[in-house]
């Protein structure tokens, strides 16, 4: 698998740009600023439908444009797709493969990215949210149909909690002992306490259902995880470590014990867990108007040893941890899925010491497709050497001839051949389908059924 040619209309910093790609390492070189990321991180959005440096789209489109246009052409097994996507702040965004017109989200697992950068260091300093994110990213990846469980679980929790906010006049129990006001309108306390509650069970249910889903999942892809992480964590950090993953759930105390220990219970079980356990808290959740039992308050522990790397681990070994994820999600998927991924080195080395820097590199050579961002090229070892493209202010140019990419106002025509990926970037029009709010309902999992 791997991106032969790259196309942006719009798209962050760049009006306009082609950029040509091929098997093997590709390094994006420039100083800070000149737009090397922003190429990656389109590399990325194609293959993940979101950026790994924002929560939103509306930053991803340049400033004073309506929408932004990502287009790939992707081969793998010989075979080549067009992929393109159609960015518009406050609308849905609208995709396209091969010229006709899907669902976004159907163009997931076309393109496959594991992605390094230095944000990833929160993975292991970071807030709960990092991890989640990255272990419901990297399932997706897996198998595509979770994103639609991820959304469905997503709007339940959302449901969830605003009747929790709205039934506390009924439910809490500072609501329990307090007497109508005179004059008040009369309202049955019961049963406007009990209409809350038969409303919130079925909430419950929801929440179970599909939580439980994506629990089991979570559970099983860190399961296959673990093994890969303390061989890549001893690789990169070129030593014998005690690198582990374990899941920290928020279900009832001795099911948690036994996630914690790596036992992986069956659906039901954790769907009747999870159920058990909103009772449990009913309460407290009343009180706070938050859910306070499901994925969404789980967390991956990280130790090294009998310690949590967090707040444990120095710099050197966090980095080595952040590495070690990425480089076990390369493996996994390379392994689940018999071919590599594409990867991805936003301006990693330039974070590493040259030990590691070293050890990293010979770790991913034999990737089919590397893309590599550098400030200089000094800082990309020898091992990684491959194409060359010098980024500079919107402009990308390769070592041999210039201009791969247009710069903001340079003429339309640029004289390249190819329709499908010089030409200039089409945006998707309006009758080419549907397109799909970021809040659509979608159960695509197998058994999942959130109603």
């Amino acid at each position: 698998m791997f991106v032969r040619h790259l196309s942006l209309g719009d798209f962050r910093s760049y009006e306009r740009a082609e950029l040509p790609l091929g098997p093997g390492v590709t390094t994006l070189v420039g100083l800070n600023g000149q737009g090397k990321t922003n190429l990656v991180e389109a590399v990325g959005y194609l293959a993940s439908l979101s950026s790994h440096r924002v929560a939103t789209d509306a930053p991803l489109v340049r400033f004073g444009a309506e929408r932004a246009v990502v287009r790939g052409a992707v081969v793998r097994d010989g075979r080549e797709t067009m992929v393109e996507l159609e960015i518009t702040p406050g609308r849905a965004n609208r995709a396209r493969l091969n010229r006709s017109p899907v669902r976004p989200r159907e163009v997931l697992g076309t393109l496959r990215t594991v992605l390094f950068a230095p944000e990833d260091l929160a993975l292991v300093k970071g807030d709960p949210g990092e991890r989640r994110r990255f272990l419901d990213d990297l399932l997706v990846a897996r198998q595509p149909r979770w994103a639609g469980v991820r959304q469905e679980y997503d709007r339940i929790v959302k449901q969830r909690s605003a009747l929790l906010k709205s039934a506390q006049p009924y439910l809490s129990r500072r609501a329990r002992g307090r007497r109508p006001r005179p004059g008040a309108e009369a309202l049955d306390p019961a049963s406007e306490a009990a209409s809350a509650l038969h409303t919130l069970s079925v909430w419950d249910q929801q929440l179970a259902g599909v939580g439980s889903q994506l629990l089991y999942a979570r559970l099983r892809l860190l399961r296959d995880l673990g093994p890969y992480l303390t061989k890549a964590y001893d690789e990169v950090s070129n030593g014998q470590s005690d690198a582990r993953v374990a899941y920290r759930s928020s279900l009832r105390e001795a099911t948690a014990g036994r996630i914690a220990a790596g036992e992986v219970p069956e659906v039901a079980e954790l769907h009747e867990e999870v159920v058990a356990s909103l009772a449990e808290v009913r309460d407290q959740e009343v009180e706070r108007g938050v859910c306070l039992v499901g994925p969404h308050r789980d967390d991956v522990l990280l130790t090294l040893g009998e310690l949590p790397a967090k707040g444990y681990a120095s710099h050197g070994e966090s980095w080595s941890f952040a590495l070690g994820l990425r480089l076990a999600a390369f493996q996994l998927l390379r392994t689940d899925l018999g071919d590599d991924p594409v990867l991805v080195l936003d301006d990693v080395f330039a974070e590493l010491d040259a030990g590691r820097r070293e050890r990293l590199a010979a770790m991913v050579a034999d990737a089919e497709q590397v893309l590599v961002t550098a400030a200089v090229p000094a800082d990309v070892p020898a091992s990684l050497a491959g194409a060359t493209r010098r980024v500079t202010l919107g402009t990308v140019e390769t070592d041999e001839e210039p201009a791969a990419g247009v710069p903001a106002g340079a003429a339309e025509d640029d004289g390249a051949s190819e329709d499908d990926t010089a030409s200039e970037v089409d945006t998707v029009s309006e009758d080419d389908g549907d397109g799909v709010d970021e809040g659509e309902q979608v159960a695509e999992a197998d058994g999942a059924d959130p109603s």
